[in-house]
């Protein structure tokens, strides 16, 4: 029988959990955690989304989406707009102070990183991002 870490997958679960906890802690004098960062860092790479569209995108739950959103509002770090193709219809968008908190919590980013993968040289680092990036590619989309 094969030992449990002989199983990628509970591997890969396991240094989730772990860089999830890394991050919330860098992120706790803030406030926020991992999920409310996910939002914003996928809200920089859009004009906005609709809140269907960031659960879609995330793998989140709608429920936890509205809640997650109400918090960032509440911040002022994200906000919503009536959208511009169908007036019923809202968007979630990142603010200037949403922008700031990023570009803030960028070099905490980076050292979460580099302790979880502390152990591995720079070329390490890159090829098991490409291969993250491909799995997440075509599994998550």
């Amino acid at each position: 029988m094969r030992g449990l870490h002989a199983d990628t997958g509970y591997l890969l679960y396991r240094l989730g959990l772990r860089s999830g906890q890394l991050f919330n802690a860098c992120l706790q004098e803030s406030g926020l955690r991992l999920r409310h960062y996910a939002v914003l860092r996928f809200l920089a790479g859009t004009d906005g989304a609709p809140q269907r569209e960031l659960s879609t995108r995330l793998g989140y739950d709608p429920s936890a989406i509205v809640g997650l959103v109400d918090d960032l509002e509440k911040l002022g770090f994200a906000e919503r707009r009536p959208s511009p193709d169908d007036r019923r219809s809202r968007i979630v968008v990142l603010t200037g102070s949403g922008r700031d908190f990023l570009r803030d919590t960028d070099e905490a980013g980076l050292r979460v990183t580099g302790e979880l993968l502390g152990p591995l040289d720079p070329a390490e680092r890159e090829s098991l991002h490409a291969l993250l990036l491909r799995i997440a590619e075509d599994g998550l989309n």
